[in-house]
């Protein structure tokens, strides 16, 4: 009996899910990614494509996919990008091909996008998706932090900052929610998500069959 009831757990695979991260600017998203696949395996990071010019630091292929208007004007009208929007006068997308690749073969997506993305997502996959919205302690914190990440001039700060509220006000359409007043503590508390995500009954393929083998006594 041991070995059917082996060879029955062998036909049970898990289907994917797209999980995504959104926050204010500053609020340590881009972090908590990076965290979770140091630690996470069988997870990946969605690569998407910008019209914005390469930071230094970034890498092409891994960061983004830099590429100018007219192409991105061209993944659109072909529908090759499951969301995009304009941000801070830029364009961000993410192709659709390598996402329902990664999905149909048991892999999971990380999303570091915002709420307009996060709604096409869920517009176009919400069986697939899950959401979590991170949260600053508080205003005078998340300031701190653009600043002292050093990246932008100050009136760029200023307007990450004067966006802030705009982008917070949609913390109710997430599944989840997390006030990142510290950053390990915040780390566990996705993968928390993650993992109990990870056994939802409905992404267990052929878990029905398995079931009715128990039943029969295989």
């Amino acid at each position: 009996m041991s070995n059917d009831v082996d060879a029955g757990v062998l036909q049970i695979h898990r289907r994917g899910l797209m999980l995504v991260l959104s926050s204010p600017s500053g609020a340590g998203k881009t972090t908590i990614s990076r965290r979770l696949l140091e630690t996470e395996t069988g997870i990946e990071m969605s690569v998407s494509v910008t019209t914005r010019k390469k930071r230094p630091g970034e890498v092409v292929g891994r960061d983004y996919r830099f590429i100018d208007p007219t192409e991105f004007d061209i993944l659109i009208n072909r529908r090759e990008l499951l969301e995009h929007a304009k941000v801070f006068g830029h364009y961000y997308g993410t192709p659709r091909a390598p996402v329902e690749s990664a999905l149909a073969e048991g892999r999971d997506v990380l999303f570091d996008i915002d709420w307009q993305g996060t709604q096409q997502l869920a517009e176009k996959a919400r069986e697939d998706l899950v959401s979590i919205f991170i949260l600053p302690p508080s205003t005078a914190e998340l300031e701190r932090r653009l600043y002292r990440r050093a990246q932008d001039s100050p009136e760029v700060v200023a307007s990450r900052m004067a966006r802030a509220a705009d982008e917070m006000s949609h913390w109710a359409e997430y599944d989840y929610v997390i006030i990142n007043r510290d950053i390990e503590e915040s780390v566990q508390d996705v993968r928390a998500i993650l993992r109990a995500e990870r056994r939802r009954r409905t992404r267990q393929i052929g878990l029905g069959d398995f079931v009715k083998g128990l039943r029969a006594g295989q």
